[in-house]
């Protein structure tokens, strides 16, 4: 049993210079309080908003929010 959460979120999203690369941000929140947008801008672009409306993420995608 984890007492202090310990557990991470981390967004995975690829790299323009690799077809296989991915690059990794470390997120504040939980998994559930993020939203991912797949690619629906006019530039194709994929976003991922947290709960509080800011913009953590906005790039080529496909991307992925998961716990750990």
């Amino acid at each position: 049993m984890d007492l202090f959460d310990t557990s991470s979120t981390v967004l995975r999203h690829p790299v323009w210079y690799s077809d296989s690369a991915t690059d990794e941000i470390t997120l504040p929140l939980s998994a559930s309080d993020y939203q991912i947008t797949h690619g629906d801008r006019a530039d194709g672009r994929w976003t991922v908003t947290s709960s509080n409306g800011e913009v953590v993420y906005c790039g080529i995608g496909p991307v992925s929010v998961t716990e750990g």
